[in-house]
């Protein structure tokens, strides 16, 4: 793995840590190889039920790399398009990974590392923490992340961070619904931990890898589409074997074991 990645792996959680706090964690290309890397492997991986996506130092993610995007600058398009791509995979393989995958954000989390953070499933932040999109103050665009956001806050909040650029506080981040939860430094492991504790003893790994399969592509259809195909994903679930387990457990009053 990438010096700029430590991997662990605790109680059925798949802990990735970002590892470069003298660059504020900021993302270039062999911090994208090895997020992608590491989450296509735990992704697969049947020891782990959880992913958690934290960082060393101070700064969660400060986006990208600016001394490496300078770097760019003599690339023709097709070669920063390949570039781009590479980000834009990234955050797709977040969003569609079969795990649920949970940020733990203990410090500033600005442009795509703000889009890091929050198109992850759930997301635990310290109240210091800033969140923001601050790229068209230096002439760049927000056009990945732009994607994922729209989904989750909607356009009128969206517009505000994106054209603004002025980085909110973390309550205000989970008041427009960009981030779950804010919690105290000192207990952010702690809490982070039994959350997704909860959900690995409470819930089905297949339901949950289904549940977020559907989020991502029911959005895209029309009302009769996907009406469908949530149709055909009902008709889907109940040939698990969680499905037959789980209903078989609650008829017989059994307590379950996933």
């Amino acid at each position: 793995m990438s010096d700029y990645l430590s991997v662990n792996i605790k109680d059925r959680i798949g802990y990735l840590e970002l590892n470069r706090p003298e660059k504020r964690n900021a993302l270039n290309a062999e911090m994208v190889e090895a997020l992608k890397e590491a989450l296509t492997d735990l992704g697969i991986n049947p020891d782990v039920k959880i992913i958690v996506i934290k960082a060393a130092g101070k700064v969660f993610c400060s986006g990208a790399d600016l001394e490496y995007l300078q770097s760019l600058q003599t690339n023709t398009f097709e070669e920063n398009l390949a570039d781009s791509r590479n980000l834009k995979t990234l955050f797709h393989l977040i969003y569609t990974s079969p795990k649920v995958i949970i940020s733990q954000v203990q410090g500033h989390a600005l442009a795509g590392g703000c889009g890091l953070a929050s198109v992850c499933d759930f997301s635990f932040a310290v109240p210091e923490a800033k969140f923001g999109y601050t790229e068209v103050k230096i002439g760049f665009i927000p056009a990945i992340v732009k994607v994922f956001l729209l989904r989750k806050i909607g356009e009128g909040k969206a517009r505000q961070l994106l054209l603004d650029a002025d980085p909110i506080s973390a309550e205000e981040a989970k008041n427009i619904g960009l981030i779950n939860w804010v919690v105290n430094a000192d207990q952010l492991d702690e809490i982070v931990y039994d959350y997704a504790q909860k959900l690995i003893k409470q819930n089905s790994g297949s339901a949950m890898a289904l549940t977020k399969e559907m989020i991502a592509r029911i959005q895209e259809r029309t009302l009769e589409e996907g009406l469908e195909y949530a149709a055909a994903m009902n008709a889907k679930a109940r040939g698990t074997s969680d499905c037959k387990k789980g209903i078989d457990a609650f008829l017989n009053k059994k307590p379950i074991t996933w």
